[in-house]
C-alpha cells in the first residue's frame, strides 16, 4: 500500500481531523517532517507551517531555518518561524536543553492557535513515527512508568496530532527517496550523549541482533497497551466514583473503603496524582492511613491531612482551604474568614482577655498541629465554665445563632477535640488555671 494511502487511512482510523480543519505542522526540515508537508499537499490538506530555531548548533541552526522558510514559498503555504533562548530559559528554569525546548516548542504552538482569527488553526501536528514510539516506550519502561508510559506516544492528544504513528524511518526515508524531497540532516542526530539517540543508535540495533522482530513486536505491544489503559483507565474511574466525596474546593476520602479497595497502592497514587503529589509519595499517603488525626502528608499545591476516619485533599492555599493545619512554628494563617495570629507568652507578661475573639489557653495543654475546619453536625465541646459536653448543635440554638450565622462558624480542632469554637468560646478543658505557666492567644482578624 501506499504511504499516501497509509497516511490517509491511519487519519480516519484514529479520526484525527476532518478535511476541512486547517494544521499547523511542526517542520524542523528534517526527514520526517518534510515528508509530512509533502503528504500533507498530496492528501489536499489546509496547512500552515512552524518551524522552531532553537540556536543550539550555530550556522546549521540557521541553515535550517533557511530551509524550511524555502519549503513554505515552494509549497505556497504561510510560514510561522521562531528562535528560542534556548540555552538560557534551560538555565533560568533549571532544567535540561531538550526539556526546555520542548516546552518553548508547545507553548509557542498553543499561542499560535489562540491568536489565529481570520482562519483558525484546529491541530498542532508534530512528525513523529512509529520508531519514535518504540524509543519512547524503552525510555519510559528503563526510567519507571505507569500504564500510560508503556503504550507510548498518543495518536491524538488535545490539539496535537500525530499522524505518521503508523509508519517506520525507513518507509519515510524511501517516500522521500522516490519523490526526490530534499531535507537537512540534524548533526546532533549522531551524538549519543542525549538518551533518545543512545537508543536509537546503540541500544535498539544490539536487541535486534537476538530478536530481529523487535520493533514490530514492540509496536504490537504498544497497541495491546493502548487498549489495556482504556480498561485501567475505567476501573480507576469507577474507584474514584466510589471514594472520592467533593466538598467545596476539597476531596474527601473514607478511609474504612480506602482500605478495602485492591490493588491500594496503585488506587492511592492514581487518586493522588491529581493534586500534585507523585508516586514516591505513595507510600506516606498509606501510612497516614493507620496514623493520629492531623498527620499530613503534602505536594506543592495541596495537602492530605488524615481526620478521624476521613483523609481531606485540601489546597495549600489557605485562603480557598476548608481543612487547615496549624504547625507550631505558624504565626499567622488566612482562611476564609479571615486570619488567626498566634502568640505564645508566659502568665508573669500577659495580660487574661475574655474578648470571644481572642482564645486564651493553656499552652502546655496544646499538642500541635491543630486543624481548623468548619464545624458538622455531630460536633461536640465542654463550653468555658461547664464540665459537661455539649452539641455544637445546641450551643447554637443557645446563643440565638441565624442560619447563615451558623454556615459560617469554623473550630480550631487538636487532636479530635474541639478547643475552640472560634469567635464563640474555648473549651473548657484547654482554659487557664492557676497552675497554667505557659500561655497560648489566638486571635481572630
Amino acid at each position: 500500500m501506499h504511504l499516501l494511502q497509509k497516511f490517509t487511512e491511519f487519519i480516519k482510523k484514529e479520526n484525527l481531523f476532518q478535511s476541512k480543519d486547517k494544521l499547523l505542522l511542526a517542520v524542523s526540515g528534517g526527514v520526517d517532517s518534510v515528508v509530512l508537508c509533502e503528504l500533507c499537499k498530496q492528501g489536499g490538506y489546509d496547512f500552515v507551517i512552524a518551524h522552531c530555531n532553537f540556536q543550539l548548533r550555530g550556522e546549521e541552526s540557521k541553515r535550517d531555518e533557511e530551509y524550511v522558510r524555502e519549503l513554505a514559498k515552494k509549497n505556497n503555504v504561510e510560514i510561522f518561524a521562531k528562535r528560542f533562548e534556548t540555552e538560557r530559559y534551560a538555565e533560568e528554569n533549571k532544567i535540561s536543553i531538550q526539556v526546555a525546548a520542548r516546552e518553548l516548542r508547545y507553548e509557542w504552538f498553543n499561542s499560535l492557535i489562540n491568536q489565529s482569527t481570520n482562519q483558525p488553526i484546529n491541530y498542532i501536528v508534530t512528525a513523529h513515527h512509529a520508531n519514535d514510539n518504540i524509543e519512547t516506550l524503552l525510555i519510559n519502561f528503563f526510567k519507571g512508568t505507569g500504564i500510560s508510559g508503556l503504550r507510548g506516544i498518543l495518536p491524538k492528544h488535545g490539539k496535537i496530532i500525530r499522524p505518521l504513528l503508523f509508519s517506520k524511518k525507513a518507509e519515510l526515508l524511501e517516500f522521500a527517496k522516490e519523490h526526490a524531497l530534499k531535507y537537512v540532516e540534524d548533526s546532533s542526530n549522531a551524538s549519543d550523549k542525549y538518551t533518545r539517540n543512545y537508543f536509537r543508535n546503540q541500544l535498539i540495533p544490539s536487541i535486534q541482533k537476538v530478536f530481529p522482530q523487535a520493533e514490530d513486536n514492540l509496536l504490537d505491544s504498544i497497541e495491546r497497551f493502548r487498549d489495556i489503559e482504556i480498561l485501567y483507565q475505567q476501573s480507576i474511574s469507577v474507584y474514584k466514583k466510589k471514594l472520592l466525596e467533593k466538598k467545596g474546593g476539597e476531596v474527601h476520602i473514607p478511609v474504612l473503603k480506602l482500605l478495602k479497595s485492591e490493588p491500594l497502592s496503585t488506587i492511592i497514587y492514581e487518586i493522588i496524582k491529581d493534586f500534585g503529589f507523585t508516586s514516591n509519595q505513595t507510600d506516606e499517603v498509606i501510612k497516614l492511613l493507620n496514623s493520629d488525626s492531623g498527620k499530613y502528608v503534602q505536594s506543592a499545591s495541596h495537602r492530605i491531612i488524615k481526620n478521624r476516619k476521613w483523609l481531606l485533599i485540601s489546597p495549600a492555599d489557605t485562603a480557598i482551604a476548608e481543612n487547615i493545619l496549624f504547625e507550631e512554628k505558624d504565626k499567622v494563617i488566612e482562611y476564609v474568614s479571615g486570619k488567626l495570629k498566634f502568640e505564645k507568652s508566659t502568665t508573669t507578661n500577659s495580660q487574661l482577655l475574655t474578648d470571644n475573639f481572642i482564645a486564651m489557653l493553656d499552652a502546655d495543654e496544646i499538642i500541635f498541629p491543630l486543624l481548623l475546619r468548619k464545624w458538622k453536625q455531630g460536633d461536640y465541646f465542654y463550653p468555658l465554665g461547664m464540665n459537661k459536653k455539649k452539641k455544637l448543635s445546641r450551643f447554637f440554638i443557645d446563643q440565638k445563632l441565624s442560619l447563615t450565622e451558623k454556615e459560617n462558624v469554623w473550630v480550631l480542632e487538636m487532636n479530635k477535640k474541639i478547643i475552640w469554637v472560634v469567635g464563640k468560646r474555648i473549651d473548657d478543658r484547654f482554659k487557664i488555671t492557676s497552675n497554667t505557666k505557659n500561655i497560648l492567644k489566638i486571635s481572630q482578624g
